[in-house]
């Protein structure tokens, strides 16, 4: 099955797939909650995607976890699916009465959250091709869709955001929560900026959760040169650009002004997360007995982060060496990847 028949990017795979092995962890505590993922992903083997992530789907979930490029994947796309379903229940708790799921993807809220959802209208939107190929693969892996969702088939290149919503049903004068995970990177500044001064118009109670780059990962990332990479880590490197280069990320928010972006664009900034941070890995990775998932992958992958480090540090001098440490740390700290719930002001 090509990409153009299947319709579905590939980064929209690439993350599924992880949300399929994390739901795999024994631990039920920090389980990827995904656990449709798998059967929406269907056969990996006619998948359009060659990749370790999607090679793990046939592996053993402790064998799939040793390997780095497995497990930061997993971990991340646990952390994001987690953030997001609390943000659902507490979203639901207080009376939204709809549930948009934009870039819908494989997202799978609709068919898992049944009950939690059961008095909520779900639309999910995404391109025509991608729509129609979502709904057989919930016809072929689930029997068919709950009734009160809504496929949003749309073309915004055609049509306004509004517009394609309101033709499906939709009303912005109910309290609503939107999900717009694995978006905003990849969409134009002000065409973003457009799209959430709609949702902030939407009656007061409604909400937004998205995950984001940095204006500094997305300037990394493009100005990337792979010949300065270690040789080591050039393979994976090269799949991750790969990936960009048919689905490119062209916009991140300047780091720690989240906050000031936001309230631009009449929005209120209620939870942020960095994913991987301390934090996160506490409240989300890290089982009862105090492991983490993916531990041995990461601390493998840390250790030769530091021998990389030790060996362009070597030659320098105390004072080169101190400069080039915090410039380090403070790269490491601008090239963050965050989640966030934001509040509607309308």
């Amino acid at each position: 099955m090509s990409q153009e028949e299947s319709g579905i990017s590939r980064t929209a795979i690439w993350v599924a797939a992880a949300r399929a092995i994390g739901a795999r962890e024994p631990d039920p505590a920090i389980r990827n909650p995904d656990g449709l993922a798998e059967s929406l992903l269907g056969d990996p083997s006619q998948l359009p995607l060659k990749h370790p992530v999607v090679d793990a789907l046939s592996q053993r979930y402790e064998l799939a976890m040793q390997e780095m490029e497995v497990a930061s994947l997993v971990r991340a796309m646990t952390e994001r699916t987690r953030f997001i379903d609390q943000a659902l229940e507490r979203a639901v708790a207080r009376g939204i009465t709809q549930c948009l799921i934009v870039g819908a993807g494989f997202d799978s809220h609709a068919y898992r959250c049944r009950e939690l959802l059961a008095g909520v209208r779900v639309f999910e939107m995404d391109r025509p091709q991608t729509s129609a190929f979502k709904q057989r693969r919930v016809d072929a892996a689930l029997g068919g869709s709950p009734p009160n969702l809504t496929y949003v088939a749309a073309d915004l290149e055609r049509e306004t955001l509004a517009g394609a919503l309101a033709r499906h049903g939709y009303d912005a004068l109910q309290p609503t929560f939107i999900i717009m995970e694995g978006v905003t990177m990849y969409v134009q500044e002000e065409p973003l900026r457009a799209t959430f001064r709609f949702f902030a118009d939407h009656l007061s109670g409604s909400s937004i959760v998205f995950d984001f780059a940095t204006r500094a990962m997305i300037d990394g990332m493009n100005a990337l040169d792979i010949n300065k990479i270690p040789p080591a880590a050039r393979p994976q490197i090269e799949r991750l650009l790969d990936l960009f280069r048919n689905e490119p990320w062209v916009f991140g928010i300047p780091l720690d002004t989240e906050r000031e972006f936001l309230a631009g664009l009449g929005l209120e900034l209620h939870e942020m997360l960095t994913v991987g941070s301390a934090e996160s890995v506490r409240r989300y990775l890290t089982r009862a007995d105090g492991t983490t998932m993916g531990a041995e992958a990461y601390e493998k992958a840390e250790a030769f982060r530091k021998r990389m480090q030790e060996q362009m540090l070597a030659a320098m001098d105390p004072a080169q060496r101190a400069q080039a440490e915090a410039a380090m740390r403070e790269q490491a700290r601008q090239n963050s990847y965050r989640i966030a719930e934001a509040l509607s002001r309308g």
